[in-house]
């Protein structure tokens, strides 16, 4: 590392050249260091994060642990096989299961109260025509999820949630909840267990090599590593734009406590693009960027006023109906989105390899495409 005021002591102790470094401190990137360490502990490997906390969606996505509605499900079959719609599915199954593993239940405030789809009166044609398609995907990811009862019709248990307008509601036993909070603490504590340094507010600016190996020009100097991982996501593509990764927008609002709260579990509505919880007697809710694409497909964090008053509506006439409550913040997070459904895991250059585009989905994925960049790298 070339710093113009750091010490001796800075340089052997929190920095150095490294074997590896991870840019990135989200569930990616940390899961990619500490697989490496447990593969090879004698590698030095180093985690370089741009923010104060991890930037993107880490810590400021919903705490949702899904692996997919059956509108989000029968979207994804427009789109691609049946083979890898359940491929996919297994793989995000897979992955909060490992990530249950790593991190233990207790540690991530885990919680599997089932996930609801829901259906407003407007919504009956699509209703009927998700229920309709209910037998084919438990059928068709019976084999990913190992059970045979995945989605099922649950319209009896609408009026015990309180929730104004809902005509249909499609049940999912399997989705959990978690605090993501918790969950990056909790990965932070076994990575810096294994002797991995991570380094906040160091932006990566460019990527470049040379015969000493990989030099990163960063707001901090220069540092040189063998090889990288670029795990930021939807940041990817400022550093390598070719890549088919465009950021998406989460705003996300989260209530003071509601006296009386029916919710319990995960909701979505309108094929996922809204979705909320119950959280410490409150409720958070989020998503509307499907009001706005284009707008929405932005690294800056914010808010835009017609998202905020359509998560205001929904929540005052639908969520919270008939119900006092107050808002106590606002927040966004960035998503990577792409055409293909799956995540990039390759090398994109001699020595770096890149594991991002999580498409919404990073909780449930972010685990094991960590580990498989991290092996992809180790094999080289």
């Amino acid at each position: 590392m070339d710093g113009a005021n750091f010490s001796y002591w800075e340089r052997t102790a929190f920095t150095g050249n490294a074997d590896v470094i991870v840019i990135g401190s989200g569930l990616v990137g940390l899961s990619a260091a500490l697989h490496l360490k447990q593969c090879e502990p004698e590698l030095k490997v180093l985690v370089l994060e741009r923010g104060f906390l991890p930037s993107g969606a880490s810590t400021k996505n919903a705490g949702f642990a899904c692996f997919g509605t059956v509108s989000e499900q029968l979207e994804a079959l427009k789109h691609a096989p049946e083979e890898e719609v359940a491929r996919l599915a297994a793989y995000k199954w897979k992955g909060l299961h490992r990530l249950r593993k790593n991190l233990g239940d207790a540690n991530i405030d885990y919680q599997q109260h089932g996930g609801n789809e829901i259906f407003f009166a407007e919504q009956k044609s699509h209703a009927e025509e998700c229920i309709d398609k209910i037998s084919l995907l438990n059928n068709l990811l019976r084999n990913a999820i190992g059970a045979t009862d995945i989605y099922s019709v649950a319209n009896s248990k609408i009026s015990d949630f309180g929730i104004k307008g809902v005509s249909h509601m499609i049940y999912n036993a399997f989705e959990g909840q978690l605090h993501t909070g918790k969950m990056m603490r909790t990965l932070l504590n076994r990575v810096y267990a294994e002797d991995i340094m991570v380094l906040n507010n160091c932006e990566i600016n460019t990527i470049d090599e040379d015969s000493s190996g990989i030099l990163l020009q960063t707001s901090n100097g220069l540092f040189k590593s063998t090889k990288v991982i670029v795990a930021t996501n939807a940041f990817v593509n400022q550093l390598y734009p070719e890549l088919d990764v465009v950021p998406g927008r989460g705003q996300v609002l989260v209530t003071k406590p509601v006296q009386g709260l029916k919710l319990k579990g995960t909701y979505h509505f309108n094929e996922g693009y809204y979705y909320f919880r119950n959280i410490d007697g409150r409720v958070l809710f989020g998503g509307g960027r499907n009001l706005d694409f284009k707008d929405e497909e932005t690294h800056q964090f914010g808010h835009t006023d017609v998202v905020r008053q359509s998560l205001l509506t929904y929540l005052k006439d639908n969520i919270l109906p008939d119900q006092p409550f107050e808002v106590e913040q606002w927040w966004s997070g960035i998503m990577g989105f792409g055409g293909d459904i799956s995540p990039i895991v390759k090398q994109v250059k001699p020595n770096v390899f890149c594991a991002v585009r999580c498409n919404g989905m990073g909780v449930a994925m972010g685990s094991l495409v960590g580990e498989e960049v991290a092996d992809l790298l180790l094999k080289s």
